[in-house]
């Protein structure tokens, strides 16, 4: 009588495990079953310079959205972005791509203008900064035609 029971009991603790398991792995992966909240605008950069898809978005340092896809139109790196709703740009606000510190991942850091106009769903960030390419600078520096 009591070996039925301490197996329901082991198969109910384990199951709970498992969804627990599943539902932590979701959260830290920031995988969206319905479709994430916001709305999408695409910037177009002359590279990227190592930004993938998933990399964070942020206004002054506090993030606002994630990249959803990265794809090439017109020989230009576009990139598409999901913004929280909450979160509304100006037609004049300026995406670049940063990198956290000196070699740490890449991310777009948007720079609000001063326009009343906002740019709606499915609109595009018009001024861009590509990323600074340090082996670029490097090279530059080392054979002295900084």
């Amino acid at each position: 009588m009591r070996r039925p029971v301490l197996d329901l009991g082991v198969g109910v603790f384990v199951l709970i495990g498992v969804l627990a398991l599943g539902w932590l792995s979701v959260k830290l992966g920031r995988v969206e079953f319905l479709g994430s909240p916001g709305y999408q605008v695409t910037a177009d950069f002359p590279s990227v310079g190592g930004l993938k898809a998933g990399s964070a978005v942020e206004i002054a340092g506090v993030e606002i959205g994630r990249v959803e896809a990265i794809t090439l139109a017109d020989y230009q790196a576009r990139v598409r972005i999901r913004i929280r709703r909450d979160v509304k740009l100006q037609e004049d606000s300026i995406a670049s791509i940063k990198t956290k510190g000196l070699i740490g991942e890449k991310y777009i850091r948007i720079n609000p203008g001063g326009s009343d106009r906002i740019i709606p769903p499915n609109g595009r960030i018009r001024e861009v900064e590509p990323p600074v390419d340090f082996e670029e600078l490097l090279s530059k520096y080392i054979f002295g035609k900084v």
